[in-house]
């Protein structure tokens, strides 16, 4: 059984956001390699570029990590998000069939959202100095009363309420044979694993863009994490995050 021992863990009960109390304590475990932060509670929790996060008080896990990756370039700091992504949907793959990636990093149960990710990292010159790796994941909620469309917890996907202690364990382990892998540049199986995680990866599919809906297919993810997309005319169309957006179809109404 994993020991942890290059980690330490700290629980609070109810904080701001845990990416925000991981920066304010990050300078006092300088000799752990990893610091993980879980907590019962979110007050202002955070998704990307904004946007909020629900999380009911005790029903699902919410957790940041510190890392200092300076070993990892600035211009290949996608690669963290495809370790991340692999790690929480490898382990949801154990309890619920249909686990995928949306891009970037939202994590999926069939074409509803499950998971969240958001990355904050420092740089140093060309290197990333440190890293926040903030993760709030469904577990045992059931009811979902903020204006996000499409959310789910892992409770509603299976039936069975979950262990947030013991998922969280088994997503950290998975986390670290992949960080290894990063450390030793060997980053061709993180990205070929994360193109076939991906949520729509084959087919053709409506987006969005600055000019309107159109029907695509994933060509593929570059390095630095944008997306090209294949689109019904044959045209590729390059997007970074937030550029272009997946269009669901939203259930009728009876």
């Amino acid at each position: 059984m994993k020991t942890f021992e290059n980690y330490e863990f700290i629980h609070v009960k109810e904080v701001d956001s845990t990416n925000n109390y991981v920066r304010s304590m990050a300078n006092s475990f300088p000799e752990k390699e990893f610091v993980v932060v879980t907590a019962d509670f979110q007050t202002s929790g955070r998704g990307q570029r904004g946007n909020s996060w629900e999380s009911e008080k005790k029903k699902n896990l919410l957790f940041s990590i510190l890392c200092h990756p300076t070993f990892l370039e600035a211009n290949r700091q996608f690669t963290l998000s495809q370790v991340i992504s692999l790690s929480i949907k490898e382990e949801l793959e154990h309890h619920a069939k249909k686990i995928s990636i949306k891009w970037p990093n939202d994590i999926y149960w069939r074409e509803k959202k499950i998971g969240g990710i958001l990355i904050e990292n420092d740089l140093e010159g060309k290197h990333i100095a440190s890293s926040i790796i903030g993760v709030g994941i469904n577990l045992n909620q059931l009811e979902f009363t903020s204006d996000a469309p499409n959310p789910v917890s892992l409770l509603q996907a299976t039936g069975q309420s979950k262990d947030a202690d013991a998922i969280l364990r088994k997503i950290l382990e998975r986390f670290e044979y992949y960080y290894r892998q990063l450390e030793e540049r060997q980053t061709n199986q993180i990205a070929e694993l994360y193109k076939k995680s991906l949520l729509r990866k084959r087919g053709y599919y409506m987006f969005q863009d600055k000019d309107g809906l159109f029907g695509a297919r994933i060509h593929h993810i570059e390095p630095d994490g944008h997306i090209v997309l294949l689109d019904t005319e044959k045209n590729l169309r390059k997007y970074s995050f937030k550029e272009v957006h997946y269009i669901f179809e939203q259930p009728k109404a009876n």
